[in-house]
């Protein structure tokens, strides 16, 4: 550990909160820069729902969501319109902080105008969500699923996701929310860092009982019912592929303002929490994703009062330690430099636990879970030991094979990966969703200072002029008055200061142009045409220089 920065460069650098080092040049770090801003609940949510007014059907796993204080008329006008159309519905909403974690600060109300009450969105903004009233329940309890995702590269894109996970669940049984229940957060709310509390918390040594368990012991309990683990495991790589997808155009601004282009610089890797809750039909949903997730593997046992001693939690230990040790083989600089002088056997079976979606239309990469029950783990092959207890694969002693005069690779000893590669695996499925990607990438080529993350009015004039967006119907006065006044609202929301029109700004200014150019055509088809058209004329302003160049 090196609490003061170190000289030396690294291999290697592991920051335990975000990335804050300006003096590396070289090596891989694992946080990307503005990782902690982008899935902060506000920003998450705002880029969920751009992703949704796009592609309404392929983002329908998040819940619906209003930002507080500048939204809080708005949520209170839409529920009652949805009320209106619909007397039957009687819904329940969660209010998050935009900065709150482990809990902190989560409420429930029946009544939109409750959250007046509170006295706190002025000073605290917020993000209120629909609540999901229907979730699957085990034992009669409410959970969520933490799965472990790693972002190993944003250009190219690279995502990889941890086999298992772990179920944490709530202390109280579960009961639909009414004005009587709102307030027992060991019923409603799974935080970990809560029902920890409850005097109905259970530690236990066995992955498959207690309040937290791996989410492959949960998998086997619903295999053993009949339920379609593998359909659901699809649709758990769905969500993660498209809430990246969301997330990648604010990072990748992030990022050239950390680490621009053509300078000396770290590559970076991250490893996030994806929280997901399923529905009563098997509907994952997301709740949030984690920055900087814990690593924790034991947990605080009082001994006598006040005496605490840190006891060792064999559920955390059997996920955790495989996420980080093979995160760490997969980024591993060496490992390049040693596969051309060495020859390795792959295991025969690959990861288990998923269904080929329509959407996902190539050789399943986990196979079996629907074979599994959760009381008996299946009968192992002669080259794989498949332990149901962790859904891990671990070669067997009798199957590993060795060419003569091979060199033998330092993984040899290892077990087989747990992170398992989704993106660019799955990227022809997806690629269609990728259109603020390539809005972000004009905003990246317009700002014009190297290190900003703001458009200033000459770069957005500049942007207008170079791709011919201005005629006699919309003038460059037309132009500076859209700059001027979605900036100004934007900057009104935010926490940063810094003048100029910020990545969201520019999309919503983006898409306004494209409904303006293209009106009889869906949304995302504005949006597809419009960057088809800036980027052909780019291109030819980009030969023009090159020819005279030469000239």
């Amino acid at each position: 550990q090196f609490p003061f920065g170190r000289r030396l460069p690294c291999d290697i650098y592991w920051h335990g909160v975000s990335f804050h080092d300006n003096n590396i040049f070289s090596g891989q770090v694992n946080k990307f820069p503005g990782m902690m801003e982008t899935v902060r609940k506000i920003t998450l949510s705002r880029a969920m729902r751009t992703m949704r007014d796009l592609f309404p059907l392929e983002y329908n796993f998040y819940p619906r969501s209003w930002i507080l204080p500048e939204e809080l008329s708005l949520f209170v006008d839409e529920v009652r319109l949805m009320k209106d159309s619909d007397p039957s519905w009687k819904p329940t909403f969660i209010v998050k902080p935009d900065g709150g974690c482990q809990g902190d600060g989560i409420y429930l109300i029946k009544d939109p105008n409750d959250t007046r009450l509170t006295g706190s969105t002025q000073s605290r903004p917020a993000v209120v969500q629909e609540y999901i009233c229907k979730p699957l329940l085990v034992d009669k309890l409410k959970f969520d699923i933490r799965l472990y995702v790693l972002l190993k590269s944003l250009e190219p894109l690279e995502i990889y996701i941890a086999k298992d996970g772990l179920s944490r669940f709530c202390t109280e049984p579960y009961q639909e929310p009414s004005l009587k229940n709102l307030h027992q957060v060991f019923m409603h709310l799974t935080n970990y860092s809560l029902n920890i509390h409850s005097g109905n918390f259970i530690h236990s040594d066995s992955v498959n009982t207690g309040s937290k368990r791996t989410f492959s012991s949960i998998l086997c309990r619903l295999s053993s019912k009949g339920a379609d683990v593998k359909k659901l495991w699809s649709d758990i790589i769905s969500l993660v592929i498209k809430t990246i997808i969301a997330l990648t155009p604010e990072l990748k601004v992030y990022y050239q303002s950390d680490i621009p282009a053509g300078k000396p610089g770290p590559t970076c890797f991250q490893i996030l929490g994806f929280d997901i809750l399923l529905t009563k039909n098997l509907k994952p949903m997301l709740l949030e994703v984690n920055a900087n997730p814990s690593m924790r593997i034991e947990h605080e046992q009082e001994l006598s009062p006040g005496v605490f001693e840190n006891v060792p939690s064999p559920v955390d230990e059997e996920v955790k330690v495989a996420v980080i040790r093979d995160t760490l083989r997969l980024v591993d600089p060496q490992k390049k430099k040693r596969k051309d002088s060495l020859v390795t056997v792959p295991p025969k079976h690959p990861w288990p636990g998923v269904h080929e979606h329509p959407a996902l239309q190539e050789v399943s990469p986990w196979q079996g879970v629907d074979e599994m029950s959760s009381e008996v783990p299946p009968k192992p092959t002669p080259s794989v030991i498949l332990c149901c207890r962790c859904q891990s694969l671990k070669q067997a002693p009798e199957a590993r094979e060795e060419l003569p005069d091979a060199p033998k690779s330092p993984e040899a000893a290892l077990p087989s990966l747990c992170l398992k590669q989704v993106f660019p695996k799955y990227a022809k499925q997806f690629s269609h969703l990728r259109l603020v990607d390539k809005v972000a990438a004009l905003f990246i080529r317009f700002l014009g200072v190297k290190g900003t993350t703001k458009l200033g009015p000459t770069g957005f004039r500049t942007f207008i002029r170079n791709c011919k967006l201005s005629n006699s119907n919309f003038s460059m006065a037309a132009v500076d008055i859209l700059y001027i006044d979605i900036t100004r609202r934007w900057n009104s929301m935010g926490i940063d200061k810094e003048s100029g029109m910020c990545l969201q700004a520019f999309v919503e200014a983006f898409f306004r142009l494209a409904q303006k150019k293209y009106k009889t055509l869906p949304l995302h088809e504005q949006v597809s045409s419009l960057i088809e058209l800036c980027e052909k004329r780019l291109a030819a302003v980009h030969g023009k220089r090159l020819l005279c160049g030469c000239g």
